[in-house]
């Protein structure tokens, strides 16, 4: 892996690459909500899954970059879409951050390793309208976050995480979640791996469903290269 931005001091500091000086550190939200941050890949010509998947987009070098995000996380929030189709399990490690599903369906495995086998409880992000035996079943074996009256509200969501001392929320999909956070203008941090990958099809973009405005400007922080794989760091701008 090499340092492209901020420009290294020498080439020899270009091939030792800090990754803690890069994505470690404090991270502070704006007042009365946790700072977002968004771990996302893409392909060349902008799909962020393949066959329905991240697995063909994501090296090794992604990877662990994967491992050192989460490191920073207080919560992992991810909808339960992503959860499905990547089959998701619970944070490993010391002292790891919980999973925090975004479901107002509530139509989850309750006896996948997601919830019974987390160090850390499972949190379930819901709305009051969500359906009642579900929600029952729910608080059998995850914490229940309740975020909106019929529909989930993403912003409240932010909120109830920080209430529950969530200082750093890091999303890691899918793209109508991070969509939801950009429209709600939640999104304080973005990293994009760019994959040397032209997927064709129909693909998702790393952000769908999002209706702006006008488009939401982020500033350049950092730029890694691994293998023709691009580590792009954004910050709000």
């Amino acid at each position: 892996m090499r340092q492209l931005l901020p420009p290294p001091a020498t080439p020899a500091d270009a091939a030792e690459v800090d990754l803690g000086a890069l994505y470690d550190g404090e991270r502070s939200g704006p007042a009365q909500r946790p700072w977002v941050m968004a771990n996302f890949v893409a392909s060349l010509d902008g799909s962020a899954a393949v066959e329905g998947r991240t697995r063909a987009l994501s090296g090794p070098a992604d990877r662990a970059l994967f491992r050192r995000l989460r490191a920073q996380a207080d919560v992992v929030l991810v909808g339960a879409g992503t959860v499905r189709a990547e089959g998701y399990g619970p944070v490993r490690g010391a002292g790891p951050a919980p999973i925090a599903v975004v479901s107002r369906s509530l139509e989850l495995d309750w006896d996948s390793a997601l919830f019974t086998e987390a160090a850390a409880p499972t949190l379930v992000v819901t709305c009051a309208g969500a359906d009642a035996t579900r929600r029952a079943r729910a608080e059998q074996v995850a914490e229940l976050v309740l975020a909106g009256d019929q529909w989930v509200d993403i912003g409240e969501a932010i909120v109830q995480l920080g209430r529950r001392g969530h200082g750093v929320v890091l999303c890691e999909g899918g793209p109508c979640l991070l969509g939801e956070l950009v429209v709600a203008d939640l999104l304080d941090e973005l990293c994009l791996t760019l994959s040397p990958l032209v997927a064709g099809g129909t693909g998702p973009r790393i952000v769908t469903g999002a209706m702006l405005r006008a488009p939401r400007p982020l500033r350049l922080a950092s730029v890694l290269e691994d293998d023709s794989d691009l580590f792009l760091r954004y910050l709000r701008g």
